[in-house]
């Protein structure tokens, strides 16, 4: 535990079931993985808790808000997305695949287009004048 650790009450988004306090090592941004006993998943929001001590504000404490890691998760140019990042509607985040098919799968989805010529292949857009 760090000097800067502070217990973190967990609550899952969909259900707003406790999975309990913890103390973790880190403070965990939006978006980003956090493992709880053995599960996955993944924090939507960040509440900070503050007490006034000492002549000033301390954080207290936080709450995160979190939903399940999605089975489906794959590493695309060093971030975390869902489904395919080749393809031209996928929205390159972990909490949302894609507008046209966002419940998946991907392999076997009939509006799969290649994104070609964007930033998601590594290719920078042409200027238009």
């Amino acid at each position: 535990m760090s000097p800067e650790s502070v217990p973190t009450h967990i609550l899952l988004s969909q259900s707003a079931e406790s999975l309990g306090e913890f103390w973790l090592p880190d403070r965990p941004q939006p978006g980003s993985p956090v493992e709880v006993n053995g599960q996955l998943y993944t924090v939507l929001e960040r509440r900070h808790c503050y007490q006034y001590r000492g002549g000033r504000y301390q954080l207290h404490k936080m709450s995160l808000l979190v939903q399940t890691a999605h089975p489906d998760r794959n590493r695309w140019q060093g971030r975390w997305i869902i489904g395919d990042g080749r393809c031209r509607y996928n929205a390159l985040s972990e909490l949302v695949r894609c507008a046209v098919n966002p419940a998946g799968p991907c392999p076997g989805c009939t509006s799969f287009e290649p994104a070609s010529g964007t930033i998601r292949d590594g290719a920078s857009l042409k200027p238009s004048c």
